[in-house]
């Protein structure tokens, strides 16, 4: 079930008249149900984003390149990019630092101890 609003918006002659609105998830909800083959292009690309975004979950370094190649498509100096990169970086580090719970020593089959730090998943979750 779509949740769907209504606004006045100016219709073609001129009067404002309420017209069913949704927002973009809305928009993606409805455009899958629509049993039409002229549908199907717009299905096949909205599964192509969601492939791609549960790829960068598992790899975030397909995310970092994705918007590396987009700053340089929008003609984004070089120099500009690296430092947005960095300071994205940063950000993340210091959530992830935040999103730490626990740290306990753990020993390893090589008999080390090594201090490990457990996360907040719901916290990591949330950035994605």
């Amino acid at each position: 079930m779509t949740n769907c609003h209504q606004l006045k918006l100016k219709a073609q002659d001129g009067k404002y008249r309420l017209t069913d609105v949704v927002d973009i998830e809305g928009m993606f909800r409805i455009i899958e149900s629509i049993p039409s083959k002229n549908a199907e292009p717009i299905k096949q690309w909205l599964a192509k984003l969601g492939s791609e975004r549960i790829d960068e979950v598992f790899d975030p370094s397909i995310a970092v390149q994705r918007s590396i190649d987009l700053y340089r498509a929008k003609g984004y100096e070089e120099k500009w990019i690296t430092k947005r990169i960095q300071n994205i970086k940063n950000v993340l580090k210091e959530k992830l630092d935040k999103s730490v719970v626990a740290n306990f020593a753990t020993t390893a089959r090589d008999g080390k101890i090594y201090q490990v730090d457990y996360y907040n998943l719901d916290m990591i979750i949330s950035w994605i």
